[in-house]
């Protein structure tokens, strides 16, 4: 082996164990949050045991916490984030990569990227300002109480989380090489089929990976929906499939741990273990989010890996 390529391959090994180190040190401070959360809880799980997750119920006065309000109220305001933000930002990001012009893809990813850097304060305070105005005269057949809602989280959310998805399909899609388009735009593929034959296989794990980094950011978003929510606790719907809650406040892990109440139950060691129950479930939720996005990218990107020969193309295409 010669000096040259032995240095690069010294290097590659170094590179290698370093991510390896990063890695693990990232697992170590994930656990190690966890474990701490876990600790300080203990007297909340003690007292209420599973209820602590099933019960409908939060009043620090009365000793009654139950988090199942703020998770459904998490639940929706993400669940609504990416009804909006997906369908809109895949279809944005195919536009970019495969329609649009050199000079108008460079001018519509520039603002995009640098929207996904924008800080959460000023989103909220544009939700503040403009959101919860429009959402208002929206629900105003169903009489709301005002227009801090579900949906203005939801829909604030979706506006936050839009780059995010665009951007990282956009990068998915322009990592397929041009020839794989090229063999099937020779083979007769017309746009659509182009995408459902070629295109869609081969990003769909950085599709599936925009998506649940979009969601994660969701999950974990706090000062934006702290602004628009309400902060209503104990907001539990008649019916799961019920739409009506949507129209009213209500409260997330999120907003919970960024308000007031924080501070009042440090002093308290069964409030603030409460506190930190709701830290806990937070913390797996979004691991569990991160943890599923790895599993499904590793799978699907496996199952990508080969060249899609002629006659896959074309019986994908449904010829």
């Amino acid at each position: 082996m010669s000096p040259v390529a032995s240095t690069a391959r010294h290097r590659r090994d170094s590179i290698g164990d370093a991510s390896w180190l990063l890695g693990l040190l990232v697992m170590a401070a994930f656990v190690a949050m966890g474990v701490l959360f876990a600790a300080y809880s203990l007297p909340a799980w003690r007292h209420a045991g599973l209820g602590l997750l099933t019960g409908k119920q939060w009043f620090y006065r009365a000793g009654l916490f139950g988090t199942a309000a703020m998770v459904y109220g998490t639940v929706m305001v993400s669940a609504v984030a990416l009804l909006l933000a997906v369908p809109l930002g895949l279809g944005a990001a195919y536009f970019i990569a495969e329609v649009a012009p050199l000079r108008l893809r460079t001018a519509l990813k520039l603002p995009i990227e640098l929207l996904a850097g924008v800080p959460s304060v000023i989103y909220g305070l544009l939700g503040v300002l403009i959101l919860r105005d429009w959402i208002f005269r929206l629900l105003s057949p169903f009489d709301p109480l005002s227009g801090d809602t579900l949906l203005t989280g939801g829909v604030l959310l979706a506006v936050m989380i839009l780059p995010t998805v665009t951007t990282l399909a956009d990068d998915s899609l322009r990592a397929v090489a041009p020839a794989e388009r090229l063999a099937a735009r020779a083979l007769g593929l017309n746009r659509l089929q182009t995408l459902t034959a070629v295109l869609l296989p081969r990003a769909l794990p950085g599709w599936v990976s925009a998506v649940l980094l979009g969601w994660g950011r969701a999950l974990g978003e706090t000062i934006a929906v702290f602004l628009v929510i309400g902060r209503q606790d104990n907001q539990w719907p008649e019916s799961l499939l019920s739409l009506r809650p949507l129209s009213e406040a209500g409260q997330t892990l999120t907003s919970k741990l960024g308000g007031s109440e924080t501070f009042l139950a440090y002093g308290d060691p069964l409030h603030w273990g409460a506190i930190a129950a709701l830290a806990l479930v937070l913390l797996l939720g979004s691991g569990a989010v991160t943890l599923l996005g790895t599993l499904l990218g590793g799978v699907l990107a496996r199952n990508t890996t080969r060249r899609l020969p002629a006659t896959e193309m074309l019986r994908g295409a449904g010829w």
